[in-house]
């Protein structure tokens, strides 16, 4: 049962997130007025302090948290389909385990936090974090992989042993440190945008764009899979291919976000719940909607983090757990009433 129509649905977001974007640029310890902002971006404007705190910070900030959110729930809800798990997220298949032991490995061997370093401004315990999470998942891949193709449940619980041996290798790694980088493995793990630089938004837009493109070119198959593996192959889905596609394309989005802003929790659980909730499970609306779902989510988030304890700064990523844990909490309640 949905509540909503796909059309009706899309058209609100597309309306909702332009309005997002704004009102996240001009929020903040520093609010800037709409005059500033459009002689900034239009008016060749960039010598005042505000304008330079725009194009400098807040926008690039903006822009990677909506490329960011939208990757995480695509994908979300591309591994829900996938596993036909509702309760699916991308932790499943250990990309965000095996990138937060990648980083704090780098962050103990004293690898430095900086801001446009090895590649495409890109630190190294970015590049760390991005191996490990790639790794993780080609591991559980190749674990669930056998003769007779790839098992979903297999890669369930090969994904959860190698979270674990991650997430001990974390600790052990945690344990091991001094002062300094045990703070930055902890705030790194919170997710955060802070450092947000023109070089991420590039990298992290293209790789949305990659995975917006390539994604509902399997919504079909993905529809298909609600109905199990065997009902799949009889429609003419290449199941074991789209699987491996689907694996590989996800674990890219994920891993290049979690390299980029850290651990930021829910996005991927419970935006593409939500919007199954609401237009029902076609992955040819629920994927583009979750994309835009995840983008105003995450840009809300950080907006409230930015202006919570200012001219502090929380964590986006805690803001997204204190937001969607209770959420999600009340969404399966809610659905207990009515089932």
């Amino acid at each position: 049962m949905r509540l909503l129509s796909p059309q009706r649905l899309l058209f609100f977001l597309a309306m909702l997130l332009p309005s997002c974007m704004l009102l996240s640029m001009i929020i903040g310890p520093v609010n800037i007025s709409l005059s500033v902002l459009w002689n900034s971006v239009f008016g060749g404007d960039y010598n005042s302090l505000d304008a330079m705190i725009l194009t400098n910070i807040r926008i690039p900030r903006v822009l990677l948290g909506a490329c960011v959110g939208a990757t995480l729930a695509c994908c979300g809800a591309v591994l829900q389909g996938l596993f036909r798990n509702p309760l699916a997220d991308p932790t499943l298949i250990g990309v965000s385990a095996g990138a937060s032991a990648g980083a704090s490995f780098a962050i103990v061997l004293g690898a430095s936090i900086v801001h446009g370093g090895a590649f495409w401004g890109m630190s190294i315990v970015a590049i760390a974090a991005f191996s490990g999470g790639v790794i993780t998942a080609l591991l559980v891949y190749r674990l669930a992989s056998g003769p007779e193709g790839t098992s979903v449940a297999t890669m369930l619980l090969a994904g959860i042993a190698i979270s674990a041996l991650a997430g001990a290798i974390n600790s052990l790694l945690s344990f091991f440190s001094d002062d300094e980088s045990l703070r930055r493995i902890s705030l790194w793990q919170m997710g955060n945008l802070d450092a947000a630089t023109w070089q991420h938004v590039w990298l992290m837009g293209s790789v949305f764009i990659a995975l917006i493109v390539a994604f509902p070119r399997d919504a079909r198959g993905l529809n298909a899979m609600l109905l199990g593996e065997s009902e799949a192959r009889h429609l003419g889905i290449e199941v074991e291919w789209m699987k491996r596609r689907l694996i590989i394309f996800t674990a890219l989005g994920v891993g290049v976000s979690v390299a980029v802003v850290g651990m930021v929790a829910f996005v991927g659980l419970v935006v593409p719940h939500l919007v199954r909730l609401l237009i029902g499970p076609d992955h040819r609306y629920l994927i583009p909607a979750s994309a835009m779902v995840g983008a105003v989510l995450l840009m809300l988030a950080d907006t409230l983090a930015r202006i919570i304890v200012a001219p502090a700064e929380l964590p986006a990523g805690v803001i997204t757990a204190l937001l969607g844990a209770p959420f999600f909490v009340s969404l399966l309640i809610q659905q207990r009433r009515v089932i």
